[in-house]
Parts: C-alpha cells; structure tokens; sequence
C-alpha cells in the first residue's frame, strides 16, 4: 500500500523537474508487472457503495496518461488508462478518468487552466473528483496547506480547503466503503438518489439560496437546477476571491 501512496505524492515533484527533463514517454508510464489495477479493481469489488467503471477509449486513454505523467502502477495512473472515470453512489461522487460519454472530463484536461497554465506546470493542488452538489476534491501539492499529496475538499457550505488526511488510495476506499451519507449530513434531500442517477458527470446541482449562505442550509427547500461543472466551480472560485477566502487558483 505505501508504495502506491508514495507513488501519488512523487505526482507532484515531477512537474517541477520536467521543465528541466523530458516528460516520460507513454510507453514508460505502463507497468504490467505491477498493475495498479489490481488493487483498484480489488476495492471496487468489495466496495459498500455502489462503484460504476466508465469504459474508455485507449487512444484517449494513452494521451490523458502521458499528460497526467504517473505511471499505471499507482491507482491514480491505472484509473486514468484503465477507465474513463468512476461513479460512485448512483454519481454522487465522479472520479476522473481518462473520459467516457457519461464524464467527458478528462483527470489532465480539467485541471488544465486551473491547477496548471499548461502540461508540465507544478500545481499547487490538483483536482482528482468532485461531487453532484458542487463540492471538489483535490490532492495538494503544497498550495492549499499542510500534507502534500493529501486529499482536500472544496466544501459547498463553506467554500473552504478542508484537509481530510486522505491519501488518494485512501480517498477510494473513503469514496467505494465509507458511510458518505454520514459525510454529507444535512447535504441529501429525499429524492437526491433517483434524481443524481440521471444527471450528467459534466453537470452538478445550483441551489438557491446557495449552501454557503445562511439561508441556503436546508437542501430540501432550497431550489436547485443540474449546471455545467465548469460554471459552478468558477463561481465558487469567485464566491472566495469575494469572501476574501482566496488560496490558489
């Protein structure tokens, strides 16, 4: 398990080498010896939540690879080349993949203009997963506080970083086993499950007041409507810059 961890952290010291050194060939970043999908798979199989694996393009899924720059070994780089993301509850939560129809984002791609200006910029975080109401998770590469390659999450009530001491294999266990209903408490209407089952992997729900604000703490009041991902997460950037909350991109 450590090396799978420690796999993940080095995510974050390659990108301040590359302007010195090539990026490393796809060729190089598959490793069929140790297959990093074997666990993955693993814990998908056993997992309590329910765990939907998006099918992939290969091509697609080769090019995301070499632009993530972490190697099939670590879950993070088999989830990209072996999968066009996740979904996880009925969609609650979308792991990024390499892209399929269902989440057409891409891990390298979204974060592409946010976390990074370009491929092979070091990140001060990077954006791995996000959620049906608007909150995101992101693995921290120095920028949003203390343990890098650990697992922050952008909450929608608050509009704040919260550190959960996660690293990213252990925030899949977190998202296939945990009792997310017990995370999001107060955050699930009645019908949350019927109705997130059909919305999009590029789409998130907009409440009305909305969940930061004092008027918008009971989602079973609050008026929501399914919005681009892009589009919410710029406005809760903005909602930051606002409340003077600002950190990172």
């Amino acid at each position: 398990m450590r090396q799978y961890q420690t796999t993940i952290v080095i995510l974050f010291f390659f990108l301040s080498a590359a302007a010195q050194k090539k990026l490393k060939p796809v060729g190089e970043l598959i490793n069929i010896r140790q297959p990093g999908w074997q666990l993955v798979k693993a814990m998908v199989d056993s997992a309590k939540n329910k765990v939907e694996i998006l099918p992939c393009d290969a091509a697609q899924a080769r090019a995301a690879l070499y632009k993530t720059q972490v190697t099939t070994n670590s879950p993070m780089g088999a989830i990209v080349y072996m999968t066009g993301g996740l979904m996880v509850d009925n969609g609650w939560i979308r792991i990024l993949g390499s892209g399929s129809a269902k989440l057409t984002r891409t891990l390298p791609g979204w974060n592409e203009g946010k976390t990074n200006v370009k491929f092979g910029d070091k990140p001060a975080f990077y954006l791995v997963a996000d959620d049906a109401i608007g909150g995101f998770f992101a693995l921290n590469g120095g920028g949003l506080g203390p343990g890098p390659g650990k697992i922050y999450y952008l909450a929608p009530d608050d509009l704040v970083w919260e550190p959960l001491d996660l690293t990213y294999t252990d925030f899949l266990h977190f998202c296939f086993s945990s009792n997310l209903n017990e995370f999001y408490l107060g955050q699930r209407w009645a019908d949350w499950r019927k109705e997130v089952d059909t919305l999009a992997g590029d789409k998130v729900y907009s409440f009305v007041p909305p969940l930061w604000s004092k008027e918008g703490k009971n989602v079973e009041k609050d008026a929501r409507q399914p919005v681009p991902v892009q589009e919410q997460y710029s406005f809760n950037m903005d909602m930051r810059r606002s409340m003077g909350i600002y950190t990172g991109k």
